[in-house]
């Protein structure tokens, strides 16, 4: 009988056989077993010899895994929201599976169980990284700080990479008077796989939340590709750099805070708010949806701007180039920025310049086309990251729409996103 997937099997070529999973081929004419490693192997059906081990069961995706509350550890709370980190492929349809509840992520980690204990597990929402909105970091910062105030040390928060920078930088701004851990997680490869490094990530965020001296949020991630240690990465310094590496995530502008490696060893490289134990802290979320991130390019057309002029947006945030630069002085005055930028500062819509280069800052008074915008009141925001200046424009403007407010609070380093004095190379290439 024609095995199906799901079934356990043997597939030989040769003098060599491979055992593994039956699982969803893209190709009628191929099969795929996922290896006891994690890993998948393929052939043409015709190249090898097909045996049936057992037949399909149906078991749980994740086996329930309880952790007992351990006096002696210190108690931390995770709050799980989706993502590659949790996960895993259904046999059944070759299709990606959410876990259905957040307890189960720790399958794949019980070492855990040895490094902390847990106050809370909660999941207030199970959605991939591209589908977060600003509901989702009100949602999130609520949380964190109710079971920060109810006496957890500090908090994992697992979520998609795609995004994860982004959520990092609000919830920055939005938990006041943080002095605890927020650690942010993910993974870059399922749990299924081999290569998996949530589990590796879920440990060095264990060891950050629970045991470290650091009063702030930061993302938590490898450090390198291959399994020594995880960089512990400033929630509004850093940014996803590659779309499959597991090291995506690199501080720009500013070393990480610390490394943290799999037997608690914590190295900190640079200075960061302290844990202070007493403080409460309490979730600012208002934001501003009327919020947009332009990116400058040649032939841009700044008829762009109208449309965002004429539905009311409150703030634009441009990835200029290099030093802060647009289109000013154009062989076809229809390419020009300096009508558009002047309707919509005349509009009473916050401009807001950051480098598209990432590394390095923004200067209006190198070159002219500069300083015709400065002088327009474009806001020029040093180093901060363009990612990172949307979201906080998105919160100011929550609070006040009123320029020179804005602007002060723009240049001022509110949670750590400005860094006034760039030194050596830090570009984490």
């Amino acid at each position: 009988m024609e095995p199906i997937v799901g079934d356990l099997i043997t597939l030989k070529k040769d003098d060599i056989s491979y055992e593994g999973i039956l699982i969803p081929s893209p190709k009628k004419d191929s099969i795929v077993i996922k290896l006891s490693s994690g890993y998948n192997i393929g052939f043409k059906r015709s190249s090898v010899e097909i045996t049936k081990i057992k037949k399909r069961q149906r078991p749980k995706i994740f086996p329930e895994t309880k952790f007992d509350k351990k006096k002696d550890l210190p108690e931390i709370s995770l709050i799980s929201t989706g993502g590659t980190i949790a996960s895993r492929v259904d046999y059944e349809t070759g299709g990606v599976r959410w876990l259905m509840k957040p307890e189960e992520i720790f399958f794949m980690t019980p070492e855990i169980s040895d490094i902390v204990s847990f106050k809370n597990i909660s999941s207030p929402f199970q959605i991939a990284s591209e589908s977060m909105t600003f509901e989702c970091y009100k949602i999130l910062a609520k949380e964190a700080a109710k079971e920060l105030n109810s006496g957890a040390k500090g908090i994992i928060i697992t979520h998609g990479t795609d995004t994860l920078h982004y959520t990092s930088s609000a919830l920055s701004f939005m938990l006041q008077n943080l002095s605890k851990p927020v650690c942010l997680v993910g993974a870059q490869r399922s749990p299924d796989r081999g290569s998996f490094d949530g589990a590796m990530n879920l440990i060095g965020a264990s060891y950050i939340a629970a045991h470290s001296d650091i009063g702030e949020v930061a993302i938590v991630m490898h450090g390198e590709m291959s399994d020594t240690y995880c960089n512990v990465l400033r929630g509004t310094k850093v940014r996803k750099m590659h779309s499959t590496r597991r090291d995506t995530f690199k501080p720009i502008n500013i070393p990480p805070l610390a490394r943290v490696f799999m037997n608690g060893k914590i190295e900190k490289l640079s200075e960061y708010r302290l844990r202070q134990e007493e403080n409460e802290v309490y979730a600012d979320v208002e934001m501003e949806e009327k919020t947009a991130i332009i990116k400058t390019y040649p032939n841009f057309n700044p008829d762009i701007f109208d449309y965002y002029i004429d539905k009311g947006y409150k703030g634009l945030v441009i990835e200029a180039l290099a030093l802060g630069h647009v289109p000013t002085d154009t062989i076809n005055d229809k390419f020009s920025w300096i009508n558009s930028i002047k309707r919509a500062t005349e509009e009473g819509i916050i401009i807001v310049f950051s480098t598209q280069c990432l590394f390095g800052r923004v200067n209006p008074f190198v070159y002219s086309n500069g300083r015709i915008m400065e002088e327009m009141g474009v806001i020029y925001v040093e180093d901060m990251l363009p990612e990172t200046a949307y979201i906080k424009l998105s919160w100011i403007l929550g609070h006040t729409n009123d320029y020179s407010e804005v602007k002060k609070n723009m240049l001022a380093n509110l949670s750590g996103e400005l860094n006034y004095r760039i030194k050596g190379d830090n570009s984490g290439l």
